[in-house]
């Protein structure tokens, strides 16, 4: 029996109203993210990519068409702390540790002390960031915190992690690293990610399915399922595999206008 998929867009529109007119951020778009798949979004600047996973969040409501979440709406889904939210910046508190990041999420939601500490505890493991509970984000480096920020994400345990570029300001060594991390973390946890990325190879490495977006409004031009083995070292991106996925995915942006000024 096939599952109902976690996430489901039909004829999906957002326009927003701005002091210049309406602009159109997304058209028409259709998918569905089955559980525990790991779905990129690609396109380029303002092609609607961030727009449609915060649409997914319930942070932006769409004009048209619909959505569901675990076949409820986005705000049920919100409140029903369906996901966890990674943003571009890893926006930890300075002013707290990295424990006391972490477990904001659980204080506001009211978790009992010991279980605070259990699930700090849990996904500090879960992020190679053991020892590090008691520094302060600016005691950390940039790979470092944005870690953190995605240990904060997973401490309510939600089944869909949505993360918007997070390794996005980092040099390409780190990214790298961190790329491997996150593919073991949604090897261990199952969660079902939604990825948005300005970058073929992270797309094509990281993803089960790559969602290729035009340029504003925002469609989809290609849904690339990928055929990679789930297991992925970083020298799987030199095979004509990888390589023949990401010729795919460059097509689709170009198919899309992506380079037109």
């Amino acid at each position: 029996m096939h599952d109902a998929p976690v996430i489901e867009a039909q004829n999906l529109d957002l326009t927003f109203q701005t002091a210049d007119g309406p602009v159109q951020a997304l058209r028409d778009v259709n998918l569905e993210i089955g559980k525990g798949e790991f779905v990129s979004f690609i396109g380029p600047s303002g092609c609607g990519k961030t727009t449609f996973l915060r649409v997914i969040a319930a942070l932006e409501h769409p004009t048209g068409g619909t959505i569901t979440v675990n076949g409820m709406t986005p705000d049920e889904a919100r409140k029903s702390r369906a996901y966890g939210y990674v943003f571009q910046a890893a926006g930890l508190y300075p002013w707290r540790t990295i424990e006391k990041n972490i477990k904001l999420p659980l204080e506001i939601m009211g978790f009992e002390a010991a279980e605070q500490e259990r699930r700090v505890k849990n996904v500090l493991q879960l992020v190679d960031l053991e020892g590090f509970g008691k520094k302060f984000p600016w005691q950390l480096s940039g790979g470092m915190q944005q870690r953190a920020s995605i240990a904060r994400a997973l401490a309510f345990d939600a089944d869909i992690l949505l993360m918007d570029e997070p390794f996005g300001a980092l040099d390409e060594i780190v990214r790298d690293h961190l790329n491997e991390q996150l593919l073991k973390l949604w090897a261990r946890t199952e969660k079902t990610i939604g990825f948005v990325t300005h970058s073929i190879p992270e797309a094509v490495y990281l993803s089960t399915k790559i969602v290729v977006m035009s340029p504003r409004p925002g469609r989809i031009t290609d849904v690339i399922e990928s055929d990679l083995p789930k297991e992925r070292p970083l020298d799987i991106r030199d095979t004509p595999e990888f390589l023949a996925i990401a010729h795919r995915v460059r097509e689709g942006l170009r198919a899309g206008h992506a380079y037109d000024d």
